[in-house]
């Protein structure tokens, strides 16, 4: 599977991928994660139940506060 991930071309051998997974295969250890698919926000409960198909735009951010 090919997905466009923040900006930069991913390749992964599963076809199927939950958010939840990809933030875990990826490594994004910060607490506050933003997620979106294709421009859509993805909530934190709703991770695990969502998946990324082929060609999917999958933004991950996360946020960092400070003053």
């Amino acid at each position: 599977m090919t997905i466009t991930l923040n900006n930069r071309i991913e390749v992964f051998e599963s076809e199927t991928l939950s958010v939840a997974q990809l933030i875990e295969q990826k490594n994004f250890t910060f607490k506050m994660l933003v997620t979106k698919i294709n421009g859509k926000l993805v909530k934190k409960e709703e991770r695990a139940n969502t998946f990324i198909k082929d060609g999917d735009q999958v933004i991950v951010l996360h946020l960092i506060s400070g003053g």
